[in-house]
């Protein structure tokens, strides 16, 4: 992508890891090169790049358009590396063509014409995403599998629960109303009849276009075995935007064959984490009313 702006990467990567993430991006240049001459790429320009990584379009010795992704965090990419390849016999994840966990850096296919979910024609997106969540949630989790649902809400828990100290995020969400939404979420998770694969955060920003012939392609998985109704949640939540959620719920329910009570009870869930984002960054103060009026509700 041309255009990225170095300075909102840096900005991005210091505020997640440190003043000493400065110094890291300062050695990728150089560190892009050695790499891909060793695996015989021709690096290209910068691309869009997350709060996490840095990453760069690339040409395979092919042509095959591929892009590398370095990140500080070598764990982090290195779990992505292994769940991008949990999931690699769907077809609906892009494939890894180098890996090296030393350095933090991997080489993936690009997603071909690789438009976001959310900028796509709204009316197929229900069918698209039920045939990506089938896909995905096909393939078997591993026997003993670490990460499942449940810790992964206790983390998003713990970590966004701390931002109700903030005057802007208290005045809007009290205690009462955050453990609420806790005890609504255990329940879900005490009653979860069936358990996949997760992709684990899949919302808009995170399925691609992969043209006519391939569907939505998901990236940067945080595979974990819980209810199937979760990868499609957020999906669901933002039509707060749009048609709102309850009438998306319906539809998205519909289409991806999930219970539909059970989908709007994990809205309902998610809601207030995206109320906290919204406040965060100046969303719209009337779907900011609607998702804390959706998670005050008794029913």
């Amino acid at each position: 992508m041309t255009g990225v702006d170095i300075e909102d990467i840096r900005t991005r990567l210091v505020g997640r890891f440190g003043p000493e993430a400065g110094a890291w991006l300062a050695a990728v240049p150089a560190q892009a090169a050695k790499l891909a001459s060793r695996w015989g790429f021709e690096l290209g320009e910068l691309f869009d790049s997350g709060a996490s990584s840095v990453v760069l379009r690339c040409q395979g010795p092919d042509g095959t358009p591929a892009v590398l992704k370095l990140s500080p965090d070598k764990a982090l990419l290195t779990k992505q590396v292994e769940m991008l390849r949990l999931f690699a016999p769907s077809g609906r994840v892009p494939a890894v063509l180098a890996a090296d966990a030393e350095t933090g850096a991997m080489v993936l296919e690009e997603v071909i014409p690789g438009t976001i979910a959310e900028a796509l024609p709204p009316a197929p997106l229900p069918r698209q995403w039920g045939e990506l969540l089938t896909a995905l949630h096909a393939v078997p989790a591993p026997v003993g599998w670490p990460l499942d649902l449940r810790g992964r809400f206790e983390e998003s828990f713990a970590r966004i629960g701390r931002r109700l100290s903030e005057p802007a995020i208290g005045a809007r969400i009290d205690q009462d109303t955050w453990q609420r939404t806790i005890r609504r979420c255990e329940t879900l998770l005490d009653t979860q009849d069936t358990r996949v694969l997760l992709h684990g955060d899949l919302h808009l920003g995170n399925a691609l276009d992969g043209g006519p012939s391939r569907g939505l392609v998901a990236i940067d998985p945080k595979a974990c075995v819980g209810d199937p109704c979760f990868d499609a949640v957020d999906y669901v939540v933002s039509g707060a935007e749009h048609e709102g959620v309850e009438a998306r719920c319906q539809t998205v329910a519909v289409a991806c064959g999930l219970d539909g009570d059970r989908l709007f009870a994990w809205a309902r869930v998610v809601a207030p984490m995206f109320a906290i984002s919204y406040l965060t960054y100046g969303g719209p103060e009337q779907v900011i009313d609607d998702l804390l009026m959706l998670t005050r509700r008794d029913h």
